[in-house]
């Protein structure tokens, strides 16, 4: 009978044991899964299937895509030069967080996509950026293709008569979108969200790449 009991106890401290030793290895699995997922202050878009990509040329006369950035966190805004406010405001935040990244701002790439291709000429773009960042580029579609390239990146805007045909304002979407180093579109940042918030975003997209 003590043999039997014994057994028994020996058999159960086992099952015991093995039985910790699978909940410890579920519980870090678990938690290594946790933790593979960033915590965005942006909107996650990861796997999105719109913002893709485009073919536009910059105030340079280049032709640009997402894939010549590669290696670099793409920020891109849809705005105009002429606009009061948000865009501005928008790019000066972008400015601001290339400063906060400091060292890590070299793989900071701002990109401003006008939706005034009529007034925004070339040279008027690369002026306006020159109030930001030399490094930042401003992207001009064609006037014909402008509305695809909206639609491709599910920008709304909206032409609002001035008192006279050349002061018309643009209602437009004010968000911001990440690519991250390897050319997928990641995250959807709000207008005003802080250039802390949109620093923080980009550094987890470039940690381990």
């Amino acid at each position: 009978m003590n043999t039997f009991h014994a057994s028994s106890g020996k058999r159960n401290t086992l099952r015991l044991i093995a039985g910790s030793a699978l909940l410890a290895v579920v519980a870090g699995l678990l938690s290594a899964c946790s933790g593979e997922k960033p915590q965005f202050a942006s909107i996650d878009i990861t796997g999105a299937d719109y913002a893709r990509d485009f073919a536009l040329v910059d105030h340079n006369g280049q032709m640009r895509s997402i894939k010549d950035f590669q290696g670099k966190v793409v920020v891109v805004f849809f705005g105009y030069t002429q606009c009061p406010d948000v865009c501005p405001t928008s790019m000066a935040e972008l400015a601001e967080v290339k400063k906060i990244l400091g060292a890590d701002g070299e793989r900071l790439q701002g990109l401003f996509v006008t939706l005034d291709p009529e007034r925004d000429t070339q040279e008027v773009l690369k002026a306006y950026m020159g109030n930001f960042d030399p490094t930042f580029l401003a992207l001009r579609p064609d006037l014909d293709k402008l509305p695809q390239v909206a639609r491709d990146f599910k920008i709304f805007y909206k032409k609002v008569d001035g008192k006279t045909a050349g002061s018309y304002t643009l209602d437009h979407s004010a968000g911001s979108y990440i690519f991250d180093p390897q050319g997928r579109v990641r995250l959807y940042s709000r207008y005003g969200s802080g250039a802390p918030a949109l620093a923080s975003d980009i550094r987890l997209l470039t940690k381990n790449n």
